[in-house]
């Protein structure tokens, strides 16, 4: 008991831990990121590591919760700034799309979602959360756009629900670098996407 005791107290912050979990997916893939693995990079054994996460589905959703609470920050910062909705609106897209194949971020929501399928009730509510904060984001710059006469008048809600599929349809393609896909070719799907339905 003292030894663990020891442990709990000579661990990293939580944060370093999904610090160095997000490093490693982006350096060496998801399938190279085990809990001994992890362990060694952080001084810690698997069995610590288990300790605080139960297990490696809770370890990447909170390594997913954590990334996005650093892009949430980035967000709100974008949305923020002076701008037109139109300028805002294409910062969201830009910062929704992953950089490139292999995004390391991206690459953890394709993992959490496959293994939410057999997840706890919890985890699905904790990933629909996350989901539900860029929703919102995005229905709230719609309707600001739409009452400065930028947009035309639409269904926000139900517009944002498109948006986002189309975005996240995308991603994946983009992130699994689909052969005959790109960043700046989604981009421009998206673009086209946005100047058909939304602009007066």
């Amino acid at each position: 008991m003292a030894g663990a005791a020891r442990a709990r107290k000579n661990a990293p912050p939580r944060e370093e831990v999904l610090s160095t979990a997000m490093e490693m997916i982006a350096e060496r893939g998801l399938e190279k990121l085990t809990m001994a693995a992890l362990g060694r990079e952080v001084g810690m054994s698997s069995g610590h590591l288990l300790y605080y996460f139960h297990s490696k589905d809770e370890l990447l959703l909170q390594t997913l919760e954590w990334s996005e609470s650093r892009l949430g920050d980035e967000r709100r910062r974008l949305l923020a700034r002076p701008a037109t909705a139109r300028e805002r609106l294409d910062a969201f897209v830009d910062l929704y799309i992953p950089d490139g194949h292999r995004d390391p971020h991206w690459t953890l929501w394709l993992e959490v979602w496959n293994r939410s399928q057999n997840a706890a009730e919890d985890a699905r509510e904790r990933q629909s959360a996350i989901e539900g904060v860029w929703h919102r984001d995005l229905v709230a710059l719609l309707a600001e756009g739409m009452s400065r006469g930028e947009f035309r008048t639409v269904d926000a809600d139900r517009f944002a629900a498109r948006l986002r599929a189309l975005l996240d349809g995308f991603a994946i393609h983009v992130a699994i670098g689909l052969r005959g896909t790109d960043r700046e070719m989604i981009l421009g799907h998206v673009q086209d996407f946005l100047g058909e339905g939304l602009l007066p």
